[in-house]
């Protein structure tokens, strides 16, 4: 009874997880409404939680003349008034995106990447929006300085944003351990894809490593029933991010995995140049994690 028991269980097909609690950064207008949406669909589908948060600050301001404080703090008080207004809007939003998932409201008056990455304690994913540089950060989460800094994986989503159920999906491998963390992240939006490929961009130098590598992921992936293949090109590192896009239009794509690379340098987020590009405009989701 016991062996057959354990039989059982070795022939049932891998599980690849979901994600218990999503976190969506909500602002107002019309993009964040509609990835409060898409973030709804995907709690809604794992059986998830959804916590809806929106941040904002005011920005301190420099006080040279001591005679322009009275002015100073007339607008500081109107800019306070303004992250107030745009607090009840982004709630407003939410409750009403979000109708369709199990969820609760978070609102903070600070920095909105600081507030998601504390909020990200309690979230398996966090979605959010890419920003338009240059980032305001009292006002926009620069999703580079999210992923690098709350150690969860974040499912960026353009501006319109497609069904949040990929059938297609592009990995951008590269053989570090973020790029290896990313494949883990993406596992429950990966269970469901017709689709998925393991692509490295690499020099002929690098060819017969890289084949090596992806046909490892590719075979770890379809062992949890995911339909992975390897694609490996020749191409500068400099139209890597190119590359990607185009695999990704090719196979009708609407996400792309990718490992995110970067450090700290005073106060300043380095992020790697290929994540950057990716980040630029992005027309289709993007999974980051580091």
């Amino acid at each position: 009874m016991t062996q057959a028991r354990d039989q059982t269980t070795l022939n049932r097909p891998a599980r690849t997880g979901c994600y218990d609690c999503v976190l969506v950064h909500v602002e107002p207008g019309l993009a964040s409404s509609r990835r409060t949406e898409v973030a709804a669909g995907l709690a809604k589908r794992f059986g998830a939680r959804l916590i809806g948060l929106e941040a904002e600050t005011v920005e301190p301001i420099p006080v040279a003349d001591p005679y322009g404080a009275e002015m100073t703090a007339q607008v500081f008080d109107q800019l306070a008034h303004e992250v107030d207004a745009n607090l009840e809007r982004a709630e407003e939003s939410f409750r009403r995106d979000g109708a369709e998932a199990d969820g609760e409201w978070r609102a903070a008056r600070m920095a909105p990447a600081d507030a998601l990455v504390l909020l990200s304690r309690a979230a398996d994913l966090i979605v959010m929006g890419a920003g338009s540089p240059p980032i305001n950060a009292f006002r926009v989460a620069d999703p580079a300085e999210v992923v690098l800094r709350a150690g969860k994986p974040v499912l960026v989503a353009p501006a319109d944003p497609p069904a949040p159920h990929p059938r297609a999906v592009v990995i951008a491998w590269k053989d570090t351990r973020e790029s290896r963390r990313a494949v883990a992240d993406a596992l429950p939006l990966l269970a469901d894809a017709d689709d998925v490929v393991v692509m490295s961009v690499c020099t002929e130098a690098q060819v017969d490593d890289s084949r090596t590598s992806t046909q490892d992921v590719v075979d770890a992936l379809r062992r949890r029933g995911v339909p992975a293949r390897a694609h490996v090109v020749t191409a500068p590192d400099g139209s890597v991010a190119d590359e990607l896009n185009a695999e990704a239009a090719a196979i009708g794509a609407n996400l792309i995995v990718a490992g995110a690379y970067g450090h700290s340098r005073l106060a300043e987020w380095v992020f790697g140049g290929v994540t950057r590009a990716l980040l630029s405009h992005p027309t289709r989701y993007l999974l980051l994690s580091h």
